[in-house]
């Protein structure tokens, strides 16, 4: 019976063990995929963004074109089908599957947002999609977004990455010749550089900037991943597994 019970508690042990880090995500990504509740919050933003384009159109004096400016992943487009399938692989992220999926171009739309685009597009009111994706997803992208109908879906109006993740410098392109009335995206650096500055802390900037969100900043749901993440993490070269242990660490207890 001794040799039984513990043969049962190596096994366990074992297997314990065996179980990749990437399993950490599986949680967030159903969530996403299954959740009525993420449906509600994503129709919640958009129901906001809605109403604030309407305020921010009433008190607008700009005589630039006016737009709004929305990243692509999770504020537009859905790419937890990614998610799972890094999963199941073992895997949390993998720069190869990602350029798969990416030219696949079959993302799904995040609830809310297509049609709320729409109704932005009959204001006169022009999109522009900023994305780090990379150069190499750009034709992909475009195809992805204009299956789907999604105005100003065009060389013109999709802004990706060129060397670097910042997005600062393209809002600042925009904002020499357009009006920005709204940004939408599912990370803090989304909106502004104010946050995930080096020594920032975001708790701070958000409490500072609290004004913003829901009427210039619109914030979709994201638990898979994101800037959010990357302070967790201290030292350099770190496995999946040593990323798996600090994300424990950091959980706060009693």
């Amino acid at each position: 019976m001794k040799k039984y019970i513990f043969i049962v508690l190596v096994l366990l042990s074992t297997g314990a063990q065996a179980q990749s880090p990437a399993r950490d995500y599986t949680n967030a990504v159903l969530w996403q995929q299954t959740s009525g509740e993420y449906r509600a919050l994503c129709f919640q933003a958009y129901n906001f963004a809605r109403f604030s384009l309407k305020e921010a159109l009433w008190a607008n004096t700009s005589k630039k074109p006016n737009c709004i400016i929305v990243d692509i992943d999770e504020t537009v487009l859905d790419n937890s089908p990614f998610q799972g399938h890094e999963i199941k692989k073992d895997l949390s992220y993998s720069p190869t599957d990602w350029t798969q999926w990416t030219n696949l171009s079959q993302a799904d739309t995040v609830p809310g947002a297509l049609a709320f685009l729409k109704f932005a597009a009959t204001k006169q009111i022009e999109t522009f999609y900023v994305s780090n994706r990379d150069e190499k997803d750009y034709p992909a992208t475009l195809k992805n977004l204009q299956n789907y109908g999604f105005p100003y879906a065009d060389d013109a109006h999709l802004l990706v990455a060129k060397g670097t993740s910042n997005k600062e410098p393209r809002r600042q392109k925009i904002a020499e010749t357009h009006n920005i009335l709204l940004l939408c995206g599912d990370n803090l650096s989304d909106f502004s550089n104010v946050f995930y500055r080096d020594g920032k802390n975001t708790f701070e900037q958000v409490g500072s900037n609290q004004a913003l969100f829901g009427t210039k900043f619109i914030v979709l749901p994201n638990p898979m991943y994101g800037d959010w993440e990357k302070p967790l993490y201290q030292g350099e070269k770190l496995s999946e597994k040593d990323k798996a242990q600090q994300r424990l660490e950091r959980l706060k207890s009693y």
